[in-house]
């Protein structure tokens, strides 16, 4: 049985969700932003400066970080949790997957903190 990757003994619906809901915030980020810059003719600086300078859309910046996050660590979990324990079986793949989780789990909260100090000028 496979254990929840963001939760303590709950069923991987909780993972799903996080994914799906996850996925709809990044697609309504890139869809703004793609829709933004093409009903912007003269994308300038102060163009940004002034889209990013919105409580909203730090927000929804942010919101689109936190899923982006959300949606790579469950993803990798999954991927790692299949391809290196299930296909290399014995105590080395799970020291491996560990191992790797670690440095990923490092990578992402390194990204999203760097992240939130650009978005909100920390």
């Amino acid at each position: 049985m496979v254990t929840a990757v963001t939760s303590f003994g709950r069923s991987g619906l909780y993972d799903w969700l996080i994914q799906r809901v996850s996925a709809v915030v990044m697609a309504a980020y890139l869809v703004f932003i793609v829709a933004f810059i093409l009903c912007t003719p003269e994308m300038t600086y102060a163009e940004w400066k002034g889209l990013y300078s919105h409580l909203w859309m730090r927000i929804f910046s942010l919101a689109t970080l936190l899923s982006i996050a959300a949606h790579a660590w469950i993803g990798l979990w999954a991927v790692l949790t299949d391809y290196i324990t299930n296909r290399m079986m014995g105590a080395k793949a799970t020291v491996l997957r560990l191992l790797a989780q670690v440095v990923l789990g490092v990578i992402t909260v390194t990204y999203v903190v760097w992240g939130i100090e650009i978005l909100w000028g920390f």
